[in-house]
């Protein structure tokens, strides 16, 4: 199974989780139609048929990535930033 790239998988699940928590404080009722495209999409991208388990799934995958690397970072001056030296 193809997995998401982790930073579009981290910015799915920090949008539903966000969407979710804000629509829970506004008291219950039924989801938006975003927060239900966010779930959908995840449950998809995880190979999942709820969303409970496509969180976990994502915060498993998530948690397993490599870091992503630090020394490619450019600046928005557009010039590569100095690599620093080991410690």
């Amino acid at each position: 199974m193809l997995r998401p790239h982790p930073a579009v998988l981290r910015r799915l699940v920090d949008e539903y989780e966000a969407l979710v928590t804000a629509e829970a404080a506004r008291g219950p009722a039924e989801l938006s139609p975003r927060a239900r495209d966010l779930a959908y999409t995840l449950c998809v991208s995880t190979g999942t048929r709820d969303v409970e388990h496509a969180l976990e799934a994502a915060h498993r995958w998530l948690a397993a990535a490599p870091a992503p690397a630090r020394d490619t970072a450019v600046p928005a001056t557009g010039q590569r930033m100095p690599t620093p030296e080991p410690a």
